[in-house]
Formats: structure tokens, sequence, C-alpha cells
């Protein structure tokens, strides 16, 4: 599948599976093998001092993981239901312009997944305006084996 492809098929997956996503208008913008990044508009985003809402950063930032750590099982072909296991959040300066969330992959090995064992994949998730670091956000995902009855 190409990165185009596999970018709607995400974003879908999110907006029918979490629906603040879609709410949010988070869209995923550009995937290759290493790196994920992903943008939402400031306005559906906004809090009463014209910047982005503190819960908006931190959900588009775990979105961005989420959605490297499904896009890597795509590229793997192995399943795995996704969850959030630990986040540490650090809100550097105010958002007042469409954000960007980038993700790097530091190469973990979800084939784990295949043999009925958990996956623990750290990621660094940075938020951008322009070239201005906003926001960092580590995390700890962990993918579940599938149980197929």
């Amino acid at each position: 599948m190409d990165e185009t492809a596999l970018l709607k098929q995400l974003q879908q997956t999110w907006y029918r599976t979490i629906p603040v996503s879609e709410f949010m208008q988070v869209t995923p913008i550009e995937f290759n093998a290493d790196s994920f990044s992903v943008t939402a508009p400031l306005e559906p985003n906004i809090n009463l001092h014209q910047t982005m809402f503190a819960g908006s950063i931190y959900t588009l930032m775990a979105l961005t993981g989420w959605g490297m750590m499904w896009l890597q099982q795509q590229l793997a072909e192995v399943d795995g239901d996704i969850v959030l296991a630990d986040a540490h959040i650090r809100y550097i300066a105010p958002i007042n312009e469409a954000p960007v969330a980038r993700t790097h992959w530091a190469g973990a090995d979800l084939s784990v997944l295949r043999r009925g064992k958990r996956a623990r994949v750290p990621l660094t998730i940075e938020l951008y305006c322009g070239d201005k670091l906003c926001a960092n956000f580590d995390a700890i995902f962990v993918s579940l084996p599938t149980k197929n009855l």
C-alpha cells in the first residue's frame, strides 16, 4: 500500500474509533519508514487565550504516536491493539498557528506480536509551530497481540 493510501486509511481509523480526532480535524501529513507528521487546525482546538487548548495538544501528540505504531504494524503486516501505557508532556510555548507533531521510529521489533507477545515501544513526539518547538511528549506505547477467536 502506498503512503497516501495508508495515511487515508489511518485518518479513517482515527475518525471511526477515536471520535475526538474528527472534531479536532486531526490530519496525517507525511509518513516514511522512519518519520511521521500530523497536524490539526487551531480553530476547533482553541482556548480562551486564542492559543491551542492543552488537552488538544496532548491528544494530537498521543494520536501521532498511536498513528506511528499503527503505520509500523501495517508495514510489518502484524495486528495488535495499541494503547498508550505512559506519557509525559512538557508544554514549552503557546501555540497560535496550526502545529505539526513529528515522531521518529526507533526500529522496534513488532514481529513479537505474531508469537502472542506484546510489543513495548518508546516514542518521542515533538510539536512545532513553524520552526519553534512548542511541546515535547515522551511516551510508551504498547501493542497487545490481537486475540482471534
